[in-house]
C-alpha cells in the first residue's frame, strides 16, 4: 500500500471516528529527538524484528508526547540497534535510538512522579540520595541504641525484637511501605493514563498473561536475536540479561521471606527469631545471594558500558538504586551470619536503616522502571491484537 492510500485511509478513518485526531507534538529537547530519529526508522524499518519498539513504531506516522513516552519505557536499551544502524553517529543523522529512548525515560521518572520533586531530585542526584537517606537512617536508628545503652548487649539468640520491639518496627515500616507503594501506584497511574487513554477496557486476560511472561524472561534483553546485549566490544552477552534475573528474583525472594514471616507472626503466632532452615530464613538467603551477586555485576558493567549504549547523565540514578539493592543483601546476610553475637543490634540498625532508604527511594528511580516498562509492554500487547492499521498520533 502506498504513502498515498495508506493517507486517504487514514482520512476516511478520522473522519468517521475510528481514530484520534493528531496528538500534541513533544516540547522538550529529548521528546523531539525520538521523534526525529523515529520518523527517520520508520522509513528504514531494518530493526523492525529486533524489539516491540520497532513494530510499535510502524503503527504510527507521527509520534506525539504520549507515543514517545510509550515507546520510550517499552526501549529495554539493548543497544543491538544501534550497532545494526547505518545511520548511527558519526552519520549526519546521528540515529541512536538507546541514547534517545533512556533520556526520555529518565524524564517520565520524574515527570509522573508523585510528589514530582523528588523524582527530580532523584534523578540528579541518586548516588549521593541514597547514600545519605541510607547513612542517616542507620545512624538515627544507631544513635537511639547508643541511646538506650543497647549497641552491644549479650547475645539474645537472634531476638531482633529484643532489639527494636516488634510494635515498634511495624510503626517505622508500616508508613514507609504504604507511601513508596502510594507513589508508586500514583506515577504508574499517570503514565498509564497518558498512553492508553480509555484503553482499560480493551485489557484481556491473553494480554496480561504475554506480558507477564515476557516481564518475567525478560525478553527484550535477548539482543533481538537471543544472543543478548552488544557490549563496548560489540561483542553480544546474555550477562546483562543474567544480572538482571538475580537482582529480580533475588528481590523477589526476600520479599517473598518477609511475607512469609509476617504469615507466620500474624496467622499462626510463630514470633522471630527462625531456623536456619526454616522458610522465611531459607528464602532470605538465597534471594539475598542472588540480589548480592545480581547488583555488583550490574555495577561491573554500568561502569564498563560504552557510553554510546544509554544516557550519561543517569549514571548517578542507576549507581544509587544499584548500591541501595547491593547494601540491602549485605546487611541482611551480615545480619543473619551475626545474629547470635553481641553487635546484632548494630548490624539491624544499618540493615534497617538501608531497607528504609530502599523503599523511600523506589517511586523515584530504576525500581519504578519495571512498572513503566510493563505498562508500555501491556499496552503493546493490547495494541497488537488490533488490525495492523497505520495510525496517526497517539492510537
Amino acid at each position: 500500500m502506498s504513502q498515498l492510500e495508506i493517507l486517504a485511509r487514514e482520512a476516511a478513518d478520522l473522519a468517521e471516528g475510528r481514530v484520534r485526531p493528531l496528538a500534541p507534538k513533544p516540547t522538550a529537547d529529548s521528546e523531539a529527538d525520538v521523534d526525529r530519529i523515529m520518523t527517520i526508522c520508520n522509513a528504514c524499518r531494518y530493526c523492525e524484528g529486533f524489539c516491540a519498539v520497532f513494530p510499535a513504531m510502524t503503527r504510527r506516522l507521527e509520534f506525539g508526547t504520549a507515543d514517545i513516552h510509550y515507546l520510550a519505557n517499552l526501549c529495554h536499551n539493548c543497544g543491538a540497534c544501534l550497532h545494526a544502524c547505518q545511520y548511527a553517529p558519526p552519520h549526519e543523522f546521528a540515529v541512536n535510538v538507546p541514547q534517545a529512548m533512556a533520556r526520555v525515560r529518565a524524564q517520565t521518572y520524574s515527570d509522573y512522579a508523585w510528589p514530582s520533586g523528588f523524582g527530580a531530585l532523584y534523578r540528579n542526584n541518586g548516588l549521593t540520595v541514597a547514600l545519605a537517606l541510607a547513612s542517616g537512617l542507620a545512624l538515627f536508628l544507631v544513635l537511639a541504641l547508643v541511646m538506650q545503652g543497647s549497641l552491644f548487649h549479650e547475645p539474645v539468640a537472634g531476638d531482633f525484637y529484643s532489639i527494636f520491639p516488634h510494635n515498634l518496627l511495624v510503626s517505622m515500616f508500616a508508613p514507609v511501605f504504604v507511601i513508596a507503594v502510594l507513589a508508586l501506584g500514583i506515577g504508574v497511574a499517570r503514565f498509564w493514563r497518558e498512553i492508553s487513554p480509555g484503553e482499560a477496557g480493551l485489557v484481556s486476560s491473553a494480554a496480561v498473561a504475554e506480558t507477564t511472561n515476557d516481564v518475567l524472561r525478560l525478553k527484550y534483553l535477548d539482543g533481538g536475536h537471543g544472543g543478548g546485549c552488544p557490549n563496548a566490544d560489540d561483542a553480544n552477552t546474555l550477562l546483562r540479561r543474567r544480572f538482571h534475573h538475580l537482582s529480580f528474583y533475588g528481590f523477589m525472594l526476600c520479599f517473598a521471606a518477609t511475607s512469609v514471616a509476617t504469615l507466620y507472626h500474624y496467622a499462626f503466632g510463630w514470633e522471630a527469631p527462625y531456623a536456619m532452615t526454616s522458610l522465611p530464613v531459607v528464602l532470605g538467603t538465597v534471594g539475598g545471594i542472588g540480589l548480592l551477586i545480581g547488583p555488583a555485576g550490574l555495577f561491573w558493567l554500568n561502569l564498563k558500558r560504552h557510553p554510546a549504549h544509554g544516557d550519561a547523565a543517569q549514571k548517578q540514578m542507576d549507581r544509587g538504586f544499584i548500591a541501595l539493592l547491593f547494601l540491602t543483601s549485605l546487611s541482611g546476610l551480615a545480619l543473619l551470619a551475626g545474629r547470635d553475637g553481641s553487635a546484632m543490634g548494630l548490624l539491624l540498625a544499618v540493615h534497617l536503616g538501608v531497607v528504609m532508604a530502599l523503599f523511600l527511594t523506589m517511586p523515584y528511580g530504576k525500581f519504578a522502571h519495571g512498572f513503566y516498562r510493563s505498562a508500555a509492554m501491556l499496552k503493546w500487547a493490547i495494541e497488537k491484537r488490533r488490525p495492523n492499521r497505520v495510525g496517526i498520533g497517539s492510537e
